[in-house]
């Protein structure tokens, strides 16, 4: 395995090639950004962690059924990945009302909601990722109604799973985000769970003190990141406790051990 030029950076991930076709290679920054990257920083270990973390969660994940594009981690870093034709939307399942979504309609931060929302934004950062609806999806032919329909089906069973690992483990989901891809899978399109399942793209609370434990330590400038990344982590059981971890903001990568995987 061979890996080759960059094929594209976001704010929190870059791409690379390799020399087989149809997989990549995916490299976890410590890049943390924020509003639509005006707010901006680099937290040492915060890419290994993430990886670490969505590793775990696609593994689980594909357990049950849900395709994705996750083949393995290559090192603390990278995993290899398929290539997929990122579809450019935003995949939001919200349980409970916070952030955005409060300050848009007056909700009370914190209220349960009745049953999981589904929300939709467009991926464009010079927008700042505006919120759609499906009839937008449809009329500019982002993706067909036949793709969303199947979309839809999988976010309420990545939801269903993960509001039981989380709880099983003291932790809310309060929402997430994710993203889906076209894969060619013997000359036809498949559609896959893409990009991450980390503390960077989900609100986690802590089920009892609601400390949370997620990027809004970051956006809302609660300190302690890393130290809530690891704590994910630790409750997930892939983080050595005798680690000898100092939480602190920064940290050297090195300092991170995991568990090996088979």
């Amino acid at each position: 395995m061979k890996k080759g030029k960059k094929l594209y950076e976001g704010k929190a991930k870059v791409i690379f090639a390799t020399n087989v076709k149809n997989l990549v290679i995916q490299h976890f920054k410590d890049d943390a950004t924020a509003f639509n990257n005006k707010k901006k920083a680099k937290i040492n270990g915060k890419g290994v962690l993430n990886n670490r973390i969505s590793e775990h969660i696609l593994l689980n994940l594909s357990q049950i059924g849900i395709k994705n594009h996750f083949v393995k981690r290559l090192n603390m870093r990278e995993q290899l990945v398929k290539l997929v034709d990122i579809i450019p939307i935003e995949f939001i399942v919200r349980n409970i009302a916070t952030g955005s979504l409060t300050k848009r309609l007056g909700i009370e931060d914190g209220t349960v909601l009745d049953e999981p929302l589904l929300e939709y934004c467009l991926k464009d950062d010079k927008l700042g990722d505006p919120l759609i609806a499906k009839e937008h999806i449809y009329v500019f032919k982002w993706a067909t109604k036949k793709e969303i329909d199947k979309i839809e089906k999988c976010l309420l069973r990545i939801n269903d799973f993960m509001i039981g690992m989380f709880r099983g483990i003291n932790i809310k989901l309060v929402d997430f985000k994710v993203e889906f891809g076209r894969y060619k899978n013997n000359g036809k399109n498949e559609i896959i769970l893409a990009d991450e399942i980390s503390p960077d793209t989900c609100r986690l609370w802590d089920a009892k003190s609601e400390k949370k434990l997620d990027k809004d330590r970051f956006r809302n400038n609660l300190g302690n990141l890393i130290e809530a990344y690891q704590d994910v982590a630790r409750r997930l059981g892939i983080l050595y406790e005798q680690a000898n971890i100092t939480p602190i903001k920064y940290m050297k990568p090195h300092s991170l051990k995991f568990k090996k995987t088979k």
